[in-house]
């Protein structure tokens, strides 16, 4: 980066704030165990597909706003419009905090225009795709040009933000607007100066990595969920995170 360019990096986001922890695990009582571990460590938290079907979604989202957590519901919604404004609506009224909408335009409109204080992320790549996968697909680009199409297409459909790799942020603040937001899965924190795993994840970078070159949050699953010891491991990635901003 050119050093009289302006820092990538958004401020006004609490620290701790920037490490969402992906609570992908079958059951409730998993989840809660979870929860119970990390404390105050982890203050926002992603309830995806895996979660939802266990049917005890809303009741965990309940439990995790009385405890003052943030809430990222990772759904992303394909739908007829009036069937994903319809669904937004219902996360909204559970006080969701992000909802991920994975779609066209009229989808991303139609979230858009539902989601009252909720923020839209719409999706571009997935982080398990590379180039062959966006090939089989039928994409004529690849991951970069694609992920900037998307998301100036849903800045200007209302949306707030996107999910991409953290390997395309630095273009994402080069190109796009700086108002939107950043949100990286595919993270993967170095411990004890071990190699990253990057298990099924094709595009990852380090929480350092991401946060320096503009990623206002990073998503951040089995390396917390696995660990040995989940509370150490997301307050060192909180670290790596507060390091980077310093």
């Amino acid at each position: 980066m050119n050093p009289s360019s302006p820092s990538p990096i958004k401020t006004g986001i609490p620290a701790r704030e920037r490490l969402i922890f992906a609570l992908d695990v079958p059951d409730l009582e998993r989840a809660r165990s979870l929860v119970n571990q990390l404390g105050d460590s982890v203050v926002f938290y992603k309830l995806g597909l895996e979660f939802f079907l266990s049917g005890h979604y809303f009741e965990l989202a309940a439990e995790l706003k009385e405890q003052g957590k943030k809430i990222f519901a990772d759904l992303k919604l394909f739908d007829i419009p009036a069937t994903v404004a319809s669904a937004v609506r219902q996360l909204a009224r559970h006080e969701v905090d992000f909802c991920t909408v994975h779609g066209n335009d009229s989808m991303l409109r139609a979230a858009a225009e539902a989601k009252g204080s909720m923020r839209i992320l719409a999706v571009t790549a997935l982080t398990s795709l590379d180039q062959g996968d966006l090939d089989d697909l039928g994409f004529q680009c690849d991951a970069r040009t694609l992920v900037l199409s998307r998301a100036r297409r849903a800045l200007a459909l209302g949306c707030d933000g996107v999910v991409s790799s953290g390997l395309e942020v630095p273009a994402l603040r080069e190109s796009v607007d700086h108002a939107l937001i950043t949100v990286c899965p595919g993270i993967r924190p170095i411990f004890n100066d071990e190699a990253a795993d990057a298990g099924d994840q094709q595009r990852i970078v380090t929480p350092g990595l991401a946060i320096r070159t503009g990623a206002d949050y990073l998503v951040v699953g089995r390396p917390i969920r696995d660990a040995a010891d989940p509370r150490a491991a997301a307050e060192e990635i909180q670290r790596q995170i507060a390091a980077e901003l310093d």
